[in-house]
């Protein structure tokens, strides 16, 4: 029976997963070597909740409880989404706990195979991928690799039931489902602006009138346009480099000028 969640990683989706496990009533840990990044996830994760009880949404009972279940440090490394740095962690982890300890990765780019294959105990490693805002998205991908045991998946399907998440299960593959399906939709819209048939504004009013909750735009800005185009580099790569699903210099080019979205103030609009 899982008792205590730790979150490595003190990042905008390291703090909304850090939420929603003690909120589901899990004691939880969350890790950022980072002393300054652990204080401004402590700042956000108290905000969203307090935003959570001045709309009705929990009680002030049920967001003191959440806060009393959170606890923080700064000793453990902030992970990246490099392989070589996510396996030195596991590898530790795997060392460092008890050999039932579930190891899981929120990894939305690099391969879970790969990885399972060098972790100690690699039947108890899985993906468990949340989207952005963590504490509002309710999808979780559940990866299974080709290692994984089926009690660590139903483990973890349940988990995300308890944590009040839609857990879908899936194998490792490029991009797993969602980014994989969701790449035409960025490159398209990138391959547009490109060819100078129309603005940023105008793709992203269209789409979203249209039914889409935002457009590509707002939506890559969202989730940091220096991860989304990690993610279409590797699905790229590991798809075998198709000319549909080339990333765009456009993402290139604002990840190099640290235009990275909401969290910078800067992306493909302005955030004050």
């Amino acid at each position: 029976m899982i008792q205590t969640i730790g979150v490595c990683g003190a990042g905008t989706m390291g703090s909304g997963i850090a939420q929603v496990a003690a909120m589901a009533g899990y004691r939880t840990v969350l890790y950022e070597l980072n002393p300054t990044v652990v204080e401004k996830g402590r700042a956000g994760i108290e905000k969203s909740l307090t935003v959570l009880r001045e709309k009705g949404k929990i009680t002030t009972a049920d967001q003191e409880a959440a806060l009393e279940r959170l606890s923080y440090t700064s000793n453990m490394e902030a992970i990246v989404e490099k392989p070589d740095v996510k396996l030195d962690l596991f590898i530790r982890l795997a060392a460092n706990n008890r050999p039932d300890t579930i190891l899981a990765s929120n990894t939305s780019s690099l391969s879970l195979d790969a990885l399972a294959e060098k972790i100690p105990g690699s039947e108890r490693f899985a993906g468990m991928h949340f989207f952005n805002p963590a504490p509002l998205m309710k999808l979780v991908e559940v990866v299974r690799t080709r290692y994984t045991a089926g009690t660590t998946i139903e483990t973890i399907m349940q988990l995300a039931r308890t944590m009040g998440k839609t857990p879908v299960l899936c194998t490792d593959s490029p991009g797993f489902i969602v980014n994989h399906v969701a790449r035409p939709y960025y490159l398209e819209a990138l391959r547009l602006l490109e060819e100078g048939l129309t603005d940023i504004g105008t793709i992203d009013s269209l789409m979203e009138a249209t039914g889409f909750k935002m457009g590509p735009f707002r939506l890559m800005d969202l989730i940091g346009n220096d991860i989304n185009y990690a993610v279409s580099e590797s699905v790229y790569e590991a798809l075998g480099r198709p000319e549909r699903l080339k990333p765009s210099s456009i993402q290139r080019l604002k990840v190099e000028e640290g235009s990275l979205g909401r969290k910078t103030g800067k992306g493909y609009y302005r955030y004050d």
